[in-house]
């Protein structure tokens, strides 16, 4: 995407400048196209010790780094940005460490209309007589973690250039009324509203939001401190922020692994019916629940009547298919309080919850066997569809006649199941005591 930079102004030629030679402060224009100074004025060559402006225009700055030119394009654009930029810099004049708190308007100079920054130096700072402070200003400049300072109406002060490069995006003078600099970097508007109101309340702490970068939406944590300016003694509100995008999408991807392998250990994954296992776990609450308010439970043990063939005829693909569709007619039979599982191959469990009459049971043991009078539809290719005919044999024990824990039950169920099987299949059978 291409930045827009009409509305910088455009300086065509030298011959504009006439006026700024009666400052008498130090002023110079720096061309970041061509990488070198554009114009300088008479105080500019004499901090340079130089004698002409032809002097300052070929000063050799092959030897810059790539992190200072990146700095430079970085406060040409806040400068852009905001309209003014005031940050402490430092230089090298005659080879001597120099740090001045310098102003930067972004213009466009010559008829090629090259970016570049008209530097104002504004007050000198004796930084480089305490080199641990410079060491602390250099690394804010070239950190990636993002630190800005804001006045208590949203207003940037100053920030470094990893947060230019990240909200480079967003022209304060463009914002709509009910923004400012501080909360148009919130994806929600309310959450950058609340933090502003928490500093102006002398509240301090730590924040996760997302944020609205020139990267895109990033999940940042907002370290809200705050501070006084130095010169003014004004109250700002220090925001450094941490991009924690990928560390959410990690510790995310975990809890969906996690939920997976619970997903994959409590439900079967060709139905997607509860296994026996998961019944098993709540089990003891419906029995528990039965045995305080005297009431029945019935534990139905199915198996599939030729269902063995369609595996061996078609296919387990086409097998997959069938039990799928066998599990949506018993499911549809369901009350919302019944427990159905498939506990494996063609056996389900199914847990008949708040009885009143033994009857009930056998009608919807009826009901189940009558689902699959129908015949079963499968896709066997891409154009051709077969149909299947299958049946299921049904034994069912009570709670508490039959046993007290699940696994009495299924026992008992499946005792009775072969009953139906010995006695041509396709049918129920209630299990009886001894």
């Amino acid at each position: 995407m291409t930045t827009d930079y009409r509305h910088l102004t455009h300086i065509k030629s030298l011959d504009e400048l006439g006026l700024y030679e009666l400052i008498p402060n130090i002023v110079w224009i720096f061309d970041l196209d061509r990488h070198g100074w554009w114009w300088g004025n008479a105080a500019a060559l004499t901090f340079w010790g130089l004698n002409s402006v032809d002097e300052l225009i070929n000063k050799d700055l092959s030897g810059d780094t790539q992190g200072a030119k990146d700095r430079m394009h970085q406060t040409f654009e806040l400068a852009a940005k905001n309209g003014l930029s005031i940050d402490p810099w430092t230089t090298y004049p005659n080879g001597k460490a120099k740090t001045l708190y310098m102003l930067h308007r972004a213009v466009l100079v010559g008829p090629e209309r090259h970016r570049a920054i008209i530097a104002y130096i504004n007050e000198q700072v004796e930084l480089g007589e305490t080199p641990e402070n410079l060491l602390l200003v250099e690394a804010m400049r070239y950190t990636t973690v993002l630190v800005s300072t804001f006045t208590f109406s949203g207003d940037i002060v100053i920030e470094n250039p990893a947060a230019t490069e990240a909200y480079k995006h967003i022209i304060p003078q463009q914002l709509d009324s009910d923004k400012n600099a501080f909360t148009a970097r919130f994806d929600k508007l309310e959450e950058g509203i609340e933090r502003l109101k928490d500093a102006t309340e002398k509240r301090v702490g730590r924040w996760t939001h997302m944020m609205k970068t020139s990267a895109g939406l990033r999940q940042h944590t907002l370290d809200i401190r705050i501070t006084r300016h130095p010169l003014t003694a004004e109250f700002l509100m220090l925001v450094t922020e941490y991009d924690v995008t990928e560390l959410h999408q990690a510790l995310e991807a975990a809890h969906h692994a996690q939920i997976e392998l619970e997903k994959q250990a409590h439900f079967d994954a060709i139905t997607g019916l509860p296994s026996l296992h998961y019944l098993q776990q709540h089990a003891d609450n419906y029995l528990a629940k039965a045995k305080r308010q005297n009431q029945q439970i019935a534990v139905m043990f199915l198996d599939l009547d030729g269902f063995k063939s369609v595996n061996d005829t078609w296919g387990h693909d086409a097998g997959d298919q069938v039990l799928r569709q066998v599990a949506r007619r018993f499911t549809g039979i369901l009350r919302q309080a019944d427990q159905l599982a498939r506990i494996g191959g063609d056996e389900f469990v199914m847990m008949i919850d708040d009885l009143t009459d033994s009857d009930d049971v056998e009608i919807i043991a009826q009901k189940l066997i009558n689902e699959l009078k129908t015949p079963i539809e499968f896709t066997y290719s891409e154009k051709e569809t077969r149909q299947v005919s299958i049946g299921v044999s049904i034994g069912i024990a009570f709670f508490p006649e039959h046993g007290t824990t699940l696994d009495e039950l299924v026992k008992v169920a499946d005792r009775a199941m072969y009953d139906v099987k010995r006695q041509g299949k396709n049918n129920y059978c209630l299990a009886v005591l001894g």
